[in-house]
């Protein structure tokens, strides 16, 4: 197995097909049908998803939850994903699941994930109507923001590194500075 490897089956799968998949410390996601499944995350990876959560919940409106990985969006029986950290509504979630887009998505890169979360998940939030996706680079500190236009795509709204701050609207103002983002590993490398 390599690092990220992707199953094509003789038929698509489905999000009933996930739950026969190993409880081995994978991250297993299913995009039109396909398996995607990448190996567990890295140090500055889960560093900086928890320091996002830090700062997204401090800024976070009552309405809302922000929720790290693992935690199913399934918008559709072929689809389910699992981003880094998500925002969503309450009344859109429910025990099990969110079944329909977050109003943002952060995916943190990994050496094995990088060309999946630019390109592959990237157009699957587009399409799910995700409106806010960030991605958040650990070996060079940087946040790259896109934002659904009117016109149903993506587009770039922000490219911020090190200790330059992103000011964000939606889902609900917050300031990141992606270097802040690796909390005391920034001091210390």
């Amino acid at each position: 197995m390599t690092a990220m490897d992707t199953y094509m089956p003789s038929g698509p799968l489905t999000v009933a097909d996930l739950e026969v998949m190993p409880d081995d410390g994978r991250r297993y996601e299913l995009i039109d049908g396909m398996l995607f499944v990448s190996p567990a995350p890295g140090l500055r990876h889960q560093k900086m998803v928890a320091q996002m959560i830090v700062r997204l919940e401090s800024a976070c409106p009552d309405d809302l939850h922000v929720l790290p990985a693992p935690f199913a969006v399934q918008t559709a029986n072929d689809n389910e994903v699992q981003p880094d950290v998500l925002v969503a509504r309450n009344e859109d979630l429910t025990e099990k699941n969110l079944p329909v887009a977050p109003l943002l998505a952060v995916e943190v890169l990994s050496p094995s994930t990088t060309l999946y979360d630019l390109n592959t998940k990237k157009a699957a939030y587009q399409r799910m109507g995700v409106q806010s996706y960030w991605v958040v680079d650990p070996l060079d500190p940087r946040l790259t923001v896109f934002e659904l236009a009117e016109a149903g795509e993506y587009e770039l709204v922000a490219d911020v590194k090190g200790d330059d701050a992103y000011d964000a609207e939606r889902p609900f103002p917050v300031r990141v500075a992606p270097a802040d983002l690796l909390g005391r590993l920034n001091q210390s490398r």
